[in-house]
């Protein structure tokens, strides 16, 4: 090989080495940058996780104190709920559960569903409690509490009426239960005899 071909196939190897160093600089600076944008994202996502639990905390006291109240209201030895926020395939999910003197419970095998119909009702209006911004204060109520006992049912009615005053919802109940209504400011009967209607005010 002559020296003029000698000299060339140097220099090119030369300046390809230059442009291997110079994207190796380049590389070991990107490699800086999306360091410390790993690092931001990793301090966001712990940020995120963080508030994320704290909400989820404030809300399960949020849940279970109303939902709980709304049971002591109506029962006399009432089970108090518990708010478990779980991970489940990848999701976070929540668990109801009734507690009482230590011991878990899954709320539909809890005895009677009276205790059920009460609980649903206070997480209804806790739902509605946690709107931002909320909605009218209007909640419908088709047949609430109609697995609760008889003789329970003039509890439920002054905790409707205590939870009506003191978050100022109206509450639209349609029930066949009287002793629901004995809290109710106002009633409307209606009664239906040969296809017809009738409404009493």
């Amino acid at each position: 090989m002559k020296i003029e071909e000698l000299r060339k196939s140097f220099d090119q190897l030369k300046g390809q080495q230059k442009q291997i160093q110079k994207n190796l600089k380049e590389a070991k600076t990107r490699y800086k940058s999306y360091s410390k944008e790993l690092k931001k994202h990793e301090h966001a996502r712990e940020i995120i996780k963080e508030v994320g639990l704290k909400t989820q905390q404030a809300l399960a006291i949020h849940i279970s104190d109303i939902t709980s109240l709304a049971l002591a209201s109506v029962f006399d030895n009432p089970y108090e709920l518990k708010v478990d926020f779980v991970k489940r395939r990848n999701k976070t999910e929540c668990d109801l559960l009734f507690t009482r003197n230590d011991i878990e419970i899954n709320p539909l095998d809890a005895a009677g569903g009276g205790a059920v119909d009460v609980a649903s009702f206070a997480l209804r209006v806790a739902s509605w409690a946690m709107q931002r911004p909320l909605t009218r204060p209007i909640i419908i109520l088709d047949e609430p509490m109609r697995f609760l006992s008889t003789d329970l049912q003039p509890k439920a009615s002054e905790m409707l009426k205590q939870i009506s005053e003191k978050l100022g919802i109206q509450f639209i109940i349609i029930t066949h239960e009287e002793e629901l209504t004995e809290q109710a400011d106002h009633i409307i009967e209606v009664s239906k005899s040969k296809n017809m209607t009738k409404i009493i005010d």
